[in-house]
């Protein structure tokens, strides 16, 4: 039996110990900002209380009570979730939330983008759970990604419908400073694209919305585009290098209407 929302909520439950660290478009490390982040489950898990404290001068912590979930977000059986815009329209702010825990450690980043539909800025926020000393992972590297990763996706629908689940496959190689991925997924559906390689920034051509890809600190990374373009389909991703052959990444999709139609989990092993 499927758990509900609300329980895979609870999975996020704890004080998570960590920062705010914000980047730039290009992936330099701007500001970081020492946070404790508590959720805690009142009148038997039936209510949830959110506590953001950002540990510099003058800050005020934020508080948010809530007894229910909101139509932008939804969670996996194993607390990993995403939330953010349900619509993309030109000449309005557009972002996510992707979450992803292990263990102890929860890895979660916001992408935003601007009026003109360029990517703003990122925050990248690395957590343990309190009273743990779980090693955050080294930065990760195009090398870490170099083969073959096999997994499995289940894919979630803001309409709720049921969950579909599916093998897939992931191929990168690297031939000088391009980098050709394809990605087999659904049983007959195959997406070849190449990326421009720029040190921890690669750079996706493959039709008119280019992304980019940014290699991240704690052996995270970032995709998304740089500049969203109306009538085309938007993925917005966040992965997460967990061991050297153990990967998962989330993924946001937006069909060319710009409606937000899905929420996939992909987790994957090197072979």
């Amino acid at each position: 039996m499927m758990k509900s929302q609300w329980e895979c909520l609870l999975e996020n439950l704890g004080e998570w110990q960590g920062s705010f660290t914000r980047v730039s478009p290009q992936g330099e490390l701007l500001e970081d900002i020492p946070t404790v982040v508590s959720l805690e489950g009142l009148d038997n898990n039936q209510m949830i209380r959110q506590v953001v404290k950002r540990l510099i001068p003058g800050s005020e912590e934020r508080v948010l009570e809530y007894r229910s979930l909101s139509r932008s977000i939804l969670f996996f059986e194993n607390g990993a979730f995403s939330q953010g815009s349900i619509q993309f329209g030109p000449f309005s702010e557009f972002g996510a939330e992707f979450g992803l825990i292990d263990g102890n450690r929860r890895l979660r980043l916001v992408q935003l983008f601007n009026q003109e539909s360029r990517l703003d800025q990122l925050t990248l926020i690395r957590e343990k759970l309190a009273g743990t000393d779980s090693l955050e992972r080294p930065p990760l590297k195009l090398d870490d990604l170099i083969g073959e990763w096999q997994g499995e996706a289940i894919t979630l629908y803001p309409d709720w419908r049921n969950p579909d689940t599916y093998a897939t496959k992931l191929q990168l190689q690297r031939e000088g400073d391009r980098l050709l991925q394809q990605l087999f997924y659904g049983g007959d559906r195959t997406i070849t694209s190449t990326a421009q390689i720029n040190g921890a920034i690669l750079d996706f051509e493959a039709g008119i919305q280019k992304n980019r890809v940014l290699l991240l600190p704690d052996g995270a990374s970032s995709m998304c585009p740089l500049q969203i373009q109306p009538r085309q389909p938007i993925f917005l991703e966040m992965g997460w290098l967990l061991q050297p052959d153990l990967r998962q990444r989330i993924v946001r999709s937006y069909n060319s209407k710009g409606e937000w139609v899905s929420l996939t989990l992909v987790t994957e092993r090197k072979v």
